[in-house]
C-alpha cells in the first residue's frame, strides 16, 4: 500500500486535500470487494469506505494481481493519519495498515492554495495611554470570518483576554484588543474561522524586557526575597552590593541562580543597598527593592578613642553583626588583617589599630550576620598616627576624630 496526498480544485470553491491510497491485490473469485479506512490520531475520527468489484470481472481476472486506486477520503493540512486496508470478506483478519502526515502549509502548493494556510497578515498600532492595540488584517479569504486574540506565549499562547471576530462580510477588516501590561510575552494571534486553522502570532514586544524585572516581592515575616517573571526568560540572577562610589553593583557570593520560573532567597538582609542583578543576552539591570526606606535598615558607624577605633550599629530590629579590619585590594575586594568581632545591635567594639593596619587602603567591614544574605559595608581611608605628632589643636586622637565624624558614617 502506497498513500500520498492530492489537491483537488473546483472553480468557485476553496481547494481540498485527499488520501491518495493505492494497493496491489492478488485476486479471488471469493473477494467482492476491499474497506479501506482513515482514522485521524489527532480527533480520533474515522471514516471508511467500499470498493466493490464486479462479479463477472471477478472471475476474469481470479488469480491475477490488479491495482487498486482510491482518492475519495478528504483530509486536513498537517494531520497524522492511520490507514488500513482489508478484503470484503475479510479473511484471517489480514489487512494493509500504515500511518501518515499530511503535508503542512511549509509545502509551497498547500500553503499557496489550501484556505486553512492562508492564516492573514497584521498591521498593528499601540495606544498606551488606553492601553489599546489595534489590529489591522489583511491577505486572508474573502466572506470568511477571521478570529484575533492577545495571548501570553509559554509552552502555548495562553489567552490574555477574550477574542475579537472580524466578520467576513463587513469591509472594515481590524479590530481593538485591550492590554493589562506590554510585555515581552505578549502575542498578538489571528486565525481563520474553520476547523484546524493555521495561526499566525506576532510578539512586537519581545526585546522589551525591562518590564519583568519590576515583579519583586518581600516578605517581612519569613524574609524572603522572591521574583517571579511574568515571561518565559533566560536570565542569571544575583544578589549585589550597590556601591556608592559608581554606581556599580558588587555579586554577593553564593547567591547567583538560573532559573525559568520563580528564584527566591531566604533570610535578607533589608538594608536600601541591597539590590537584584538581572543578567541576559541584552545586558544586565539592578533592581534595589529596599531602597526607598520602607522597611528596617542598620547603620554602622566609627570614632577614634585613643590608638583605638570604636565601631557601633544602630538598627530599628534586633540583629547581630560582624565586624573586622581589612585591606582593600579591589573596589569590591577587601581582605582581612584583623580577628573577627560579633557584636550585637546597640553595643560596639573597640578594634586596637597598630601601624602596620594604618592606610589609605585599610577599611572597618561590618555586616549582618543573622541572616543569610548581606550587604558589607565598609568605612575605608582611614590614617592614623601613633607617634604624638600634632594635628591642628595639639591632640592627635582629636584631630582624628574629627576628621572621621565627617565621612565614616555608613547607612
Amino acid at each position: 500500500m502506497k498513500i500520498s496526498t492530492v489537491m483537488k480544485c473546483v472553480q468557485g470553491s476553496p481547494c481540498s486535500l485527499h488520501l491518495n491510497i493505492k494497493g496491489t491485490l492478488s485476486l479471488d473469485e471469493n473477494i467482492r470487494g476491499l474497506e479501506i479506512c482513515s482514522l485521524s490520531l489527532d480527533t480520533q475520527q474515522s471514516q471508511c469506505t467500499n470498493v466493490r468489484f464486479a462479479r463477472k470481472k471477478s472471475k476474469m481476472l481470479n488469480g491475477k494481481k490488479v491495482q487498486v486506486q482510491f482518492n475519495c477520503i478528504e483530509v486536513n493540512v498537517a494531520q497524522h493519519i492511520y490507514v488500513t486496508m482489508k478484503t470484503v470478506p475479510n479473511y484471517c483478519e489480514v489487512k494493509l495498515s500504515q500511518e501518515y502526515y499530511v503535508e503542512d502549509c511549509r509545502n509551497s502548493d498547500v500553503g499557496k492554495y489550501i484556505s486553512a494556510c492562508s492564516a492573514g497578515k497584521f498591521d498593528y498600532k499601540v495606544d498606551r495611554t488606553r492601553k489599546i492595540i489595534s489590529v489591522n488584517v489583511s491577505n486572508f479569504l474573502r466572506d470568511q470570518d477571521y478570529y484575533v486574540r492577545l495571548c501570553h506565549k509559554w509552552f502555548t499562547c495562553e489567552d490574555a483576554g477574550a477574542f475579537a471576530v472580524i466578520k467576513g462580510k463587513e469591509s472594515l477588516k481590524s479590530v481593538s484588543l485591550k492590554y493589562s501590561q506590554l510585555l515581552p510575552c505578549l502575542c498578538i494571534e489571528g486565525w481563520l474561522a474553520i476547523p484546524d486553522a493555521r495561526r499566525i502570532q506576532l510578539c512586537p514586544f519581545e526585546n522589551d524586557t525591562k518590564v519583568l524585572w519590576d515583579n519583586i516581592v518581600y516578605n517581612p515575616v519569613t524574609q524572603t526575597l522572591a521574583w517571579e517573571p511574568a515571561c518565559p526568560v533566560l536570565v542569571m540572577v544575583n544578589l549585589c552590593r550597590l556601591m556608592k562610589s559608581n554606581d556599580h553593583c558588587e555579586d554577593i557570593q553564593n547567591s547567583s541562580k538560573n532559573s525559568p520560573e520563580k528564584v527566591k532567597y531566604s533570610r535578607v538582609d533589608t538594608h536600601p543597598r541591597l539590590c537584584m542583578k538581572f543578567t541576559t543576552k541584552q545586558g544586565s539591570w539592578v533592581k534595589c527593592p529596599f531602597a526607598r526606606g520602607d522597611f528596617p535598615a542598620w547603620k554602622m558607624r566609627t570614632a577614634a578613642v585613643a590608638e583605638q577605633i570604636q565601631v557601633f550599629f544602630t538598627s530599628q530590629t534586633k540583629a547581630q553583626f560582624s565586624v573586622l579590619v581589612c585591606n582593600r585590594t579591589q573596589l569590591a575586594s577587601c581582605e582581612s588583617v584583623g580577628m573577627h568581632h560579633s557584636v550585637s545591635m546597640g553595643d560596639s567594639v573597640l578594634i586596637t589599630m597598630s601601624q602596620e593596619m594604618c592606610g589609605s587602603t585599610i577599611c572597618i567591614q561590618g555586616w549582618r550576620t543573622d541572616v543569610d544574605y548581606s550587604v558589607p559595608l565598609q568605612i575605608c581611608d582611614i590614617h592614623c598616627d601613633f607617634r604624638g605628632q600634632t594635628y591642628g589643636d595639639g591632640n592627635p586622637a582629636k584631630a582624628m576624630t574629627h576628621r572621621m565624624k565627617s565621612v565614616h558614617s555608613l547607612h
